[in-house]
Parts: structure tokens; C-alpha cells; sequence
């Protein structure tokens, strides 16, 4: 299971090998540092690896923090005391469990490890919206608007029961905080991978705002092994469609020949 810590840009459309627009959401993907490599063998008990992606100064981390960076490689030598180091890929922190790829603490990767056609789960914290009435929150219908109704037209109506069990049932959709939540969107199509520029273009939208963070990982449901045959499926298909549309060519320009002979 690969999987790097990127930062959502924004949102444009490309063009496929077919001409089709094809709406994508840019991620800057990398470079992701390995900070720590946790084996099942070592004292950790387990297969995982730690990536950093970002930059910070030293004096916004806690001690600890920085000891553990200090322990696994990340120099800090500061020529001022008063003057802070800014640290590559510490500024946000995430741990891989089972990682795919052979790395040791120091490595940068990126984005070049995912392929256009590949499969991704993006994992993100979506837009906050504050307290929000049930039509939004819930898509509830409403009231009518005519007809008698004052009053009532984004209302959520009764709630409760009459004799038993008298009181309002625990996970009843009633108004409240909408999102600023942690939400995963699964099996989203690498369009493009621009490693010169560190950029994901990721086909469908990923939760969050423009300049949030998040972790895009291989798909659970469509891990590399499964997308590498669908993409061979795809190809199969292409070229028998090519073929038989040049032998259907072919087979017109014949009979056109021999209609001409006659």
C-alpha cells in the first residue's frame, strides 16, 4: 500500500487521447521525505513507513518532535541561536502502513510513483459550513409553499412520538454543524502525472478546500495489480475497434471497387 501527503491546489479540465475534457483536481503530491522505516522484525512490530511533506521552522516544533527527526537523519545546525532553521518535509507527518516500495529514512519521492490509470483513494477534511438547517444538512424536502403552509417551508417537522416513547430518538437529522470532517473518496483516476512539477491531476474532486492537505493512497478496492488489467482490458478493446474499423474500410473500399467494374 504506497500513499504520499500532498496539498490540493485547485481544480481545471484536460483533454484525453480521445479529445474529451476530462475534469481533474490538482495535487501537488511531493516531494515527500521518509523520515522513519518501522519493520515487523524491529521493536515497532510492525511494517510501516513515515513520510513528510512541507517545510517548517524548527522553533514552531515541540522537543520531542524534534529529537525524533534529530534520531532519523534530520540535521539541524542553527549558525544563530535566535535564528530558526527551516526543515524539508516536517510539516505535516504521516505513517504508511505496509509500504509497497523499498526506501530508507533520507529518500524523496513524489508523485512518479503512480502512473496515469492508476487507482487512488484521496483522504481530506471537507469545507467547514458552519451550523446549517436540515434542507442543506440533510437534503430534506420542506415544506409547501402554498396552500395554507406559514412558516414551514425549510422546517424538519415533527420529531417526537405521542404516548411512547415520548422523546426525540438518539441520531434523529435535525439541524446543526456541517462539515470539518474527515471524509475518504475512493477509486479516483490518475489522469496525469507532471513529476518535473511534483503534480497529481486527479480525475473527480478530493475533500477539502483549496490549500488543504491531503493523502492520496493506492485504492484499496482497485489496488495497482487490478488497474494495470483494466488498463490492458482497455487497450485490447482499442485495437480490436481499430481493427475492425479498418477492415469494415477496407471491405467498403472493395465494394465500391467492384461496383465501379461492373
Amino acid at each position: 500500500m504506497i500513499g504520499l501527503i500532498g496539498k490540493k491546489l485547485g481544480h481545471t479540465r484536460v483533454y484525453d487521447a480521445e479529445g474529451n475534457i476530462v475534469p481533474v483536481t490538482v495535487v501537488q503530491a511531493g516531494p515527500n521525505r521518509v523520515l522513519q522505516v518501522k519493520t515487523r522484525e524491529g521493536k515497532d512490530g510492525y511494517n510501516a513507513v513515515q513520510l513528510g511533506f512541507g517545510t517548517q521552522k524548527d522553533s514552531r516544533l515541540t522537543k520531542p518532535l524534534l529529537g525524533h527527526l534529530t534520531r532519523f537523519g534530520v540535521e539541524i545546525k542553527r549558525p544563530d541561536p535566535k535564528t530558526p532553521v527551516t526543515l524539508q518535509g516536517v510539516q505535516r507527518i504521516r505513517e504508511f502502513r505496509d509500504f509497497s516500495l523499498p526506501v530508507k529514512p533520507g529518500d524523496l519521492i513524489g508523485p512518479e510513483i503512480f502512473v496515469p490509470g492508476d487507482y487512488v483513494d484521496a483522504i481530506g477534511i471537507t469545507k467547514g459550513r458552519g451550523f446549517e438547517g436540515v434542507v442543506k444538512r440533510h437534503r430534506f424536502r420542506g415544506g409547501d409553499s402554498t396552500h395554507g403552509a406559514k412558516g414551514w417551508h425549510r422546517r424538519p417537522g415533527a420529531i417526537g412520538q405521542r404516548l411512547f416513547p415520548g422523546t426525540v430518538r438518539r441520531g434523529m437529522r435535525m439541524p446543526g454543524h456541517m462539515g470539518q470532517v474527515r471524509r475518504t473518496v475512493q477509486n479516483l483516476e490518475v489522469v496525469r502525472v507532471i513529476p518535473e512539477e511534483q503534480l497529481l491531476l486527479i480525475k473527480g474532486s478530493c475533500p477539502g478546500a483549496e490549500g488543504d492537505y491531503v493523502i492520496i493512497r493506492e485504492s484499496k478496492k482497485i489496488p495497482k495489480a487490478r488497474a494495470e488489467e483494466i488498463r490492458q482490458r482497455k487497450a485490447e478493446l482499442k485495437a480490436r475497434l481499430e481493427a475492425d474499423k479498418k477492415a469494415a474500410a477496407q471491405k467498403a473500399a472493395a465494394a465500391k471497387s467492384a461496383a465501379k467494374s461492373k
